[in-house]
């Protein structure tokens, strides 16, 4: 699914972030998000959302359950 519209993501799915230190590294953190921080209905880098480890970054893949 798209990670660049709010309505795909809902709190508490699986999703692959990239964390601002790994934006050029492309490296990816998965996690449950716990919060959506983004509040456009869609961003061309990804929704912002803060994971339940307390990682903050852009969606960049949502899993499915």
């Amino acid at each position: 699914m798209d990670g660049n519209k709010r309505a795909n993501i809902k709190v508490g799915a699986q999703v692959s972030i990239v964390l601002k230190q790994d934006q050029r590294s492309g490296n990816l953190t998965q996690g449950q998000v716990e919060r959506i921080l983004t509040n456009s209905p869609n961003h061309p880098h990804g929704i912002k959302v803060r994971l339940d480890t307390g990682d903050v970054g852009r969606v960049k893949a949502i899993h499915s359950q």
